[in-house]
């Protein structure tokens, strides 16, 4: 019967267009009436608690810094920085793709963001060059799932809110598998392009090493910036929300000065900011009402001994999770499926020993696939639109493919050796 009501329930209100925070909360609230004698006023608890939280409080400030900094004129400095470094690699300006999508991910938290920003700078001037368009398209959206992994991440921000994990740690443990799957993904460019030469035109001309510093001298100010705020994290100096702030003021005084930021493109920043934040706030008010229904009644409990009496293992169990997750993410952008699933995967893994840092990467990956994933994918979509149509969706999901594969190929690396996910956490806590 509660199964019924869940699944008929989230069902019956997401099949109206009703928005998936409303559809989570007001199925959560009708399991509470009918399952747990009327006891509705739990979820205001839930949700004060929640939002009460100063982790959370963190979320809009990372999305207003990201904002500042991608309406400042970063991408074009950063593109210019990052080519000379692969001027004569086979890929060439393809690997700058990545690169760059790794420093926005930095700069961003936001997969989306990121692909689109550097993606508005590199497929006009790779279409210009001869690069295979479907090339330039992949290597983007895939670079731009980056945002998700790279700390700061609005993922793990959110992840580490609704499960009180540490922000800190999971910023740590982000890092090496971050840059372990951007160097896969150069990987691939490099053997792609190496044997198929016509993909990515050579440039034979040399770049000296006082020109790549050169190039760096551009954007020393944005590493400078994003080492600080995500080192005072991780050293524990100052809590996200306070390192997030000061981010802000200095990112606001350091573009006005060195960049190109305008009063106009601060306030649009702000505007920006208040509409993800407020989508993203709506999305975790429905799911902690969801939640509270869920666990007062023990569902993940049953779950997990449901699990357990079948005989199943915790790398079976996980392997299902994942397929799961792979199917949702045809349908629902990745930080709503992350928010919706979480109160009972979370307790589930846990339950089964898996470390929680742990879990918050595997998670993030996840559902940085469901970015590439049609139809609902929506770095593929960004991309499209920034082709003015040139490449279409179903196009741009082919390219993306052996980037869906690679991350997959990551998840594996990371149950096979955790320790890549939980080095740096260890190290540094």
């Amino acid at each position: 019967m509660f199964w019924t009501t869940l699944i008929g329930g989230l069902v019956a209100t997401a099949g109206t267009g009703m928005a998936l925070g409303a559809a989570l909360g007001l199925t959560g609230l009708v399991i509470l009436q009918v399952f747990s004698n009327g006891a509705t006023s739990l979820a205001v608890d839930a949700i004060w608690n929640v939002f009460n939280s100063f982790t959370l409080s963190a979320v809009p400030v990372f999305i207003l810094l990201g904002e500042i900094l991608l309406r400042s004129g970063v991408s074009e400095r950063a593109y210019s920085a990052f080519s000379p470094m692969f001027r004569r690699v086979p890929g060439g300006l393809l690997h700058t793709n990545i690169a760059v999508c790794t420093l926005f991910g930095a700069v961003s938290g936001s997969s989306l963001s990121t692909a689109a920003a550097v993606g508005s700078v590199a497929y006009p001037e790779m279409t210009r060059r001869g690069y295979n368009k479907d090339m330039v398209v992949g290597s983007l959206a895939g670079g731009g799932t980056l945002g998700l992994l790279i700390p700061p991440s609005l993922s793990f921000l959110i992840y580490g809110a609704l499960t009180e994990t540490s922000i800190g740690r999971l910023f740590a443990a982000g890092i090496v598998p971050g840059l372990m799957v951007g160097s896969l993904f150069m990987a691939y460019l490099l053997i792609r392009c190496a044997r198929d030469p016509s993909l990515a035109p050579r440039d034979e001309s040399h770049a000296s090493l006082f020109e790549i510093i050169a190039g760096f001298r551009q954007i020393w100010p944005i590493l400078a910036l994003i080492a600080a705020v995500i080192g005072s994290i991780i050293g524990g100096l100052a809590t996200p929300t306070e390192s997030a702030g000061l981010g802000v003021i200095f990112a606001i005084v350091l573009t006005s000065i060195w960049g190109d930021l305008t009063l106009r493109k601060l306030l649009d920043a702000i505007y920006h900011s208040a509409l993800l934040f407020a989508s993203v706030g709506f999305l975790v008010l429905g799911a902690t009402i969801l939640a509270k229904s869920v666990s007062i009644l023990g569902v993940p409990q049953q779950i997990l001994e449901t699990v357990a009496e079948s005989g199943l293992g915790a790398y079976t169990v996980l392997l299902i999770v994942v397929l799961i997750y792979l199917l949702l993410g045809c349908f629902f952008d990745g930080l709503s499926l992350m928010i919706m699933t979480l109160p009972v995967v979370f307790p589930l893994l846990t339950g089964l020993g898996f470390d929680p840092i742990w879990i918050g990467v595997v998670i993030t990956i996840v559902i940085e696939i469901g970015q590439v994933t049609p139809p609902v994918g929506l770095n593929l979509s960004v991309l499209t639109a920034l082709t003015n149509n040139e490449v279409s969706l179903g196009r741009v999901a082919i390219a993306t493919v052996p980037y869906w594969l690679i991350h997959l190929f990551a998840i594996v690396l990371l149950s096979l050796f955790p320790i890549l996910a939980l080095f740096l956490p260890n190290l540094l806590f």
